[in-house]
């Protein structure tokens, strides 16, 4: 393995204006540790890894990289682009076991981290290296988030988040498990508690609805909900299953559904486009999956879908539907067109304002309309990627040092 990073590693060309870094989200310094890795520091090139995305070896991992710094990179012009996602990994993955943080001194500053998903590990992590006192309310029993609870154990093995929980701990980070900020109590309480400044990362883990006649039947489920616990759903999923929707959330249901056992699986598109990644599509395909297109639900009856035929032009939006549905039949159907935000602490936090898809306003930072608190991540994007969350969140993160420390200044 190692010979083989070392190998990929040496084919970089150190490019003066790295194409590779620009297509990365989060602006990741590729040439830079790929040469200190190929110096013999590791532990440094580790550290820039972290220092620039704490969440780098998760990135390694899950990140689209076809799209983003491989896609980039002009080695890809000739022929095969480096693998820079097999370097990050093996470099990132040791650091994080290894890395012993260097922290400044505890300023007493207490700050709350709402959600431990992508933006609030990053959050948690960074205002405790600044010397905050860090507490995050999980809604949970587990940390993770998306990263835990929406993908599956053989695209992101759940050992991974436990060394996060890990590192978080041995940095004095305090968590609170099974806390639904705007439950028991709410933004106002932890304010009264002497928390200066609260981040908001509760991503977007309510299942958006078809409302369509037949969804409340008892075999049809929810994606996303699948996704958390998929052993719950022995037993119900049956021979077939369709599956509504073709993100990325789409193609983890049906390769978890045919890991389980599922036999037919199809996915179906009401345009002539899928929106998952290629990668993935081509996971999803070669593990069994059919994809069928021009297909929007219109009804859900207890033998399967009312499907009616649909037609795009050539930038792939609808143009028609027919009026003559036909019955697709399947044991369960999974429902995967998006999620939105719980709207709890949102809608219940005086002077906190939210757009009209109910996620989170907020300034060029990440502030909210309510001082002291920020957000970042899913509630305020939407559905997105990990290192988007974690690139926001890093911004975030600085944004609520700044107050903090003018806040103090002026006292």
């Amino acid at each position: 393995m190692a010979h083989n990073v070392i190998a990929e590693a040496k084919r970089c060309l150190n490019c003066k204006k790295p194409l590779c870094r620009t297509g990365c989200p989060i602006n990741t310094p590729i040439p830079d540790f790929i040469q200190t890795f190929l110096k013999g520091d590791i532990d440094e090139a580790g550290r820039m890894l972290f220092d620039n995305n704490p969440l780098s070896v998760v990135c390694s991992i899950v990140c689209n990289h076809g799209n983003q710094c491989q896609g980039h990179c002009v080695r890809g012009l000739k022929g095969a682009p480096v693998e820079i996602s097999t370097i990050e990994n093996f470099i990132s993955e040791r650091y994080l076991d290894s890395l012993e943080l260097t922290k400044a001194p505890s300023n007493g500053i207490k700050v709350a981290v709402v959600g431990s998903g992508p933006a609030g590990i990053t959050i948690s992590i960074k205002m405790a290296q600044l010397g905050y006192d860090v507490t995050v309310f999980e809604s949970k029993s587990d940390i993770g988030g998306v990263l835990r609870f929406g993908i599956p154990e053989f695209r992101l093995p759940k050992s991974i988040i436990d060394r996060y929980k890990t590192l978080m701990l041995r940095m004095g980070i305090k968590i609170k498990f099974n806390i639904t900020i705007g439950k028991a109590f709410g933004i106002e309480e932890l304010f009264r508690d002497g928390f200066e400044a609260i981040s908001i990362g509760t991503g977007v883990t309510w299942p958006i609805s078809l409302n369509i006649k037949g969804e409340t039947l008892g075999h049809v489920h929810y994606g996303v909900h699948f996704l958390e616990k998929p052993e719950a759903y022995r037993g119900q999923l049956g021979d077939s299953m369709i599956i509504i929707g073709a993100g990325n959330v789409a193609m983890d249901v049906a390769r978890t559904a045919l890991r389980m056992g599922v036999k037919d699986v199809k996915i179906t598109v009401r345009s002539d486009n899928y929106s998952a990644s290629e990668e993935e599509k081509e996971y999803a395909e070669y593990e069994g999956a059919e994809f069928v297109y021009n297909k929007q639900p219109v009804e859900i009856t207890d033998e399967g879908v009312m499907f009616a035929d649909t037609v795009c032009d050539e930038e792939h939006r609808l143009v028609s539907v027919s009026d003559t549905p036909t019955l697709m039949k399947a044991d369960s159907v999974m429902i995967c067109i998006s999620q939105r935000p719980s709207n709890l602490i949102l809608s219940q936090t005086e002077g906190l304002e939210t757009n009209e898809r109910g996620l989170a306003k907020i300034g060029e930072n990440g502030e909210t309309t309510r001082e002291g608190v920020f957000a970042s991540g899913d509630v305020v994007k939407g559905a997105k990627t990990v290192v988007e969350a974690s690139e926001q969140s890093k911004r975030v993160a600085l944004a609520m040092h700044e107050y903090l420390q003018k806040k103090h200044n002026k006292a």
